[in-house]
């Protein structure tokens, strides 16, 4: 077994695990830059080893939910791969998406145990409140798992590559959230479409400051190390005043961020040595657009390209990436298709020519199995022939590469006009006081809806809401020019840092 770059990975999460600790088990898999630490592939199967024995003797069954309510770190990689190995489904839990959603992914999901750290009991508790179902609580803390003190470890179960993996939950911003499933074969592929994008190697460490609870965080920079074999530095949460501190000390040559942390370092104060900007081979922009002006500014500062790529929950990340240097990156566009087919459809999922504004489409070893328990919504999402329906708008030019033009469900009709809010959070981002920006509809009785934005800017500027205004208006002309420019000290987020635009409209009412 090895990593193939022309080939999706084949066997199990098991499989893979056995075989990094067979091959290499002194090499180091994770460090864990919070508390100074490192795990070895065989140290790593071990753990994740003991986990699956002590779940298989609770009585967890082969495909059963195993819920995760872990922050980054030791326990959450070794609870994320002890679940996987003992053939479970790891239900990986949103810590910042409220009791109520929580409670509704632990009922929903059928999970029986959840693994939980010591700073998230509180939260366990209201989300449970009202929910039922008993839930064998398996407390983690610095030492690693709390186990029951009659459990007795049972016989690991046989699985295989097609059944359940993963389950997690989308964000809800228009209802409760769907539980998108993978298998272990869609989840090693959504690994594989970064390593073979980005030219991952044995040699390569991933700097991971997303939460693996969410799909970029757990694909790009967990996945993609075990089927390559390079190694990944956890972090717990993103800090711009630690980011190239850590990165020097622990020898990253890539790292993986949203939109929203590529803008908070380039108007930060640190600066990376020499040493540390030859080392780093790229970082990867995902979850979100990236505003042109931004990315630029952020190479000329700091001589690091940014690798701008498309990813979603259902894909298992990674659907589209621009080359590395020196291929050609198309400014704008997150790339082309890596490891999957990609189409621009029509709405009746007819193939568009180059250049034509549709949905865009995709079709490959990583997509999901579906939704869990809602048939209805994955019957909507996936046609017969495989085809998965983003719900992103765009069109593919001559060569290849992918411009998102919006999301279906975001488009603002103004007067009958469809306006992208992407258009617009650009001519906001070229503002260099401008840190975070999204614009958004609002209902209006004359045109039906009208243009509004929220905008941080950074601490000490002085620009006004009717500053940017004005700029906006030579940029884009009065029409599409936000009606209303609402400055904010921080805008709605999802766990991988992505803007929740759907949600500024009732913040700011």
């Amino acid at each position: 077994m090895r990593f193939d770059p022309d080939l999706p990975p084949a066997g199990t999460v098991r499989d893979w695990l056995d075989f990094r600790a067979g091959n290499d088990p002194d090499g180091i898999s994770h460090i864990f830059a919070d508390d100074d630490t490192r795990m070895s592939w065989s140290e790593l199967r071990d753990a994740a080893r003991d986990i699956a024995v002590r779940l298989a003797g609770l009585g967890v069954a082969p495909g059963e939910s195993v819920a995760l309510m872990l922050p980054n770190g030791r326990n959450a990689v070794a609870g994320l791969f002890g679940a996987l190995y003992g053939g479970f489904r790891a239900t990986m839990i949103n810590l910042v998406a409220g009791a109520d959603a929580i409670g509704y992914a632990l009922g929903h999901s059928g999970a029986r145990i959840v693994l939980v750290a010591a700073s998230q009991h509180e939260l366990l508790e209201q989300a449970l409140d009202g929910n039922g179902g008993p839930l064998v609580i398996v407390a983690s803390d610095e030492s690693g798992f709390s186990w029951p003190a009659d459990a007795v470890p049972g016989e690991l179960c046989l699985h295989d590559a097609s059944d359940h993996a993963l389950l997690m939950y989308t964000s809800g911003t228009t209802g409760r959230p769907k539980g998108v499933l993978h298998s272990h074969s869609s989840l090693l592929a959504g690994g594989w479409t970064s390593a073979k994008a980005h030219e991952l190697t044995r040699a390569d460490r991933a700097m991971c400051v997303l939460p693996i609870y969410h799909i970029n965080g757990l694909c790009v920079t967990i996945m993609a190390p075990l089927v390559s074999g390079g190694a990944a530095i956890v972090c717990e949460r993103f800090s711009a005043s630690r980011f190239w501190q850590v990165c020097a000390q622990h020898g990253a040559t890539w790292f993986s961020v949203v939109p929203t942390i590529i803008s908070h370092l380039l108007h930060g104060t640190q600066m990376p040595d020499k040493a540390v900007r030859e080392r780093i081979r790229f970082g990867r922009s995902a979850s979100a657009a990236l505003a042109v002006e931004v990315q630029n500014a952020f190479e000329e500062r700091f001589g690091i390209p940014i690798i701008e790529t498309m990813g979603l929950t259902e894909t298992a990340a990674q659907i589209l990436s621009n080359p590395l240097p020196p291929g050609l990156r198309k400014i704008g566009s997150p790339g082309m298709g890596i490891g999957v087919e990609v189409a621009i459809m029509s709405g009746d999922m007819a193939p568009l020519p180059a250049g034509a504004e549709g949905e865009i489409c995709v079709r490959g070893p990583n997509i999901m199995r579906g939704y869990l328990n809602n048939p209805e919504a994955t019957a909507v999402a996936l046609t017969p022939d495989g085809w998965l329906r983003t719900g992103d708008l765009g069109r593919i030019d001559e060569d290849g590469y992918v411009f998102v033009t919006g999301r279906l469900k975001e488009l603002i009709i103004k007067g009958g006009e469809n306006i992208a809010p992407r258009e617009i959070d650009e001519a906001l981002y070229a503002l260099p006081d401008v840190i975070e920006a999204a614009a958004f509809a609002r209902k209006c009785t004359t045109y039906g809806e009208r243009v509004e934005a929220a905008v941080v800017l950074c601490e000490g500027s002085m620009l006004r809401a009717e500053d940017i205004s004005l700029l906006c208006e030579k940029r884009l002309g009065k029409f599409k020019t936000p009606d209303v420019i609402h400055l904010l000290r921080e805008l709605p987020k999802g766990p991988s840092g992505k803007i929740q635009r759907l949600r500024l409209a009732q913040m700011t009412e």
